[in-house]
């Protein structure tokens, strides 16, 4: 997973994250300009990039999955206080900011990412093969945390319109993080095995061994700056927001734009590591990082949003439209579909990227 890099490359590393932070110092909560933004932008950039490159080195010194739960759940933390804070200051518009960035992440991961590492993997290694028992388990866990938290609140009458209870809240939150745990448990304790990249003949394989692994210092500093990157990468795109919201507007876009614009840049690492993985021929580290993304995502943020909403005066709205819960079903029949044989042809990666652009085509224009 990790190539010898020459120093320079090394020193840009972990130079950008700690540019990154400082900008994101002198512009927190600041009406940028557009000269600032587009330095801004160009730094954010950099800072995916900085992130998916220790999050390699963090990966390969603790090994698969723990590799890939490092990552998603370092991102989704962060993203996590960006959709709080974005909800604080957003007023009514903040109402549905949850549910769209949690339902973007959804199809962006479900979609976007398995579908770009299967048609990647495929095309470049003929087949794409991944452990079904694994991948299987985090696709019904995505599916029941998506249905109870994005679904249910549009069917349930003891409020009007689509929100929960205080109640009915309280039991999403709970459940999301009692399911979340499992399936962590499950990941790195219980059933390791079913997590790791396999063989074409089906063999599991338990390290790499094309590159020794980095030492306990390198992967400690490589930890400590991806945690730098990543604040960057969230604290930075909420500091283009104002300019996001501003072009969505002007371009007669829904709001709800903002939300996938959002989890399109936070989701950035796990895209370019999943792809990555995916060249390699270990697409199942591909699927660990997009479904390990999607359920982190809904199993962190509804329960986070659950316990903000008690100071946040204004409503949570969760429940999808009949639009969005069309797409979601269609997204959990295909990936099923995907799963079960434990391989895949470029065929099954058109179809996931189809329903990805059909998603982006709906939300730009409902």
């Amino acid at each position: 997973m990790i190539v010898r890099l020459r120093s320079p490359v090394v020193r840009w590393t972990a130079v950008v994250p700690a540019i990154a932070v400082v900008l994101l110092a002198f512009t927190w909560g600041r009406d940028l300009p557009g000269v600032v933004v587009a330095l801004v932008t160009l730094v954010l950039a950099g800072a995916v990039l900085a992130a998916v490159h220790h999050a390699e080195v963090v990966a390969h010194r603790v090994g698969e999955p723990f590799g890939s739960l490092v990552l998603a759940v370092a991102v989704t933390i962060i993203e996590v206080a960006l959709i709080v804070t974005l909800m604080a200051d957003g007023g009514d518009k903040g109402s549905t900011l949850a549910r769209d960035t949690v339902f973007a992440a959804v199809m962006i991961t479900c979609n976007g990412i398995v579908g770009l590492s299967l048609l990647v993997a495929s095309l470049r290694h003929g087949l794409a093969v991944f452990n079904a028992e694994g991948t299987g388990a985090a696709l019904a866990t995505v599916a029941t945390l998506a249905t109870l938290s994005l679904v249910l609140p549009t069917f349930t009458t003891s409020k009007p319109g689509p929100e929960f209870s205080t109640a009915q809240l309280a039991f999403a939150a709970v459940s999301s993080l009692v399911l979340y745990g499992l399936f962590v448990a499950t990941q790195t304790v219980r059933h390791r095995d079913y997590f790791l990249p396999i063989t074409r003949q089906g063999e599991v394989i338990d390290a790499d061994d094309h590159a020794d692994a980095p030492s306990s210092r390198s992967a400690a500093i490589s930890l400590g700056l991806l945690g730098l990157a990543l604040v960057g990468v969230v604290g930075l795109a909420k500091g283009v927001s104002p300019t996001i919201e501003s072009g969505v507007e002007a371009a007669g876009m829904p709001h709800s734009v903002v939300g996938v614009v959002i989890a399109l840049l936070v989701l950035l690492p796990e895209s370019i590591a999943a792809l990555r993985s995916a060249r390699r021929d270990r697409v199942q580290t591909s699927l660990n990082l997009a479904l390990g993304s999607a359920m982190a995502s809904i199993g962190l943020t509804i329960p986070a949003v659950a316990v903000a909403s008690i100071w946040l005066s204004g409503p949570l709205v969760l429940g999808l439209g009949a639009t969005h819960m069309v797409l979601l079903a269609l997204t959990v029949v295909v990936s099923s579909l995907t799963v079960v044989p434990g391989r895949a042809t470029p065929l099954q990666g058109g179809v996931h990227l189809v329903l990805f652009a059909a998603y982006l085509e709906l939300a730009i224009n409902p």
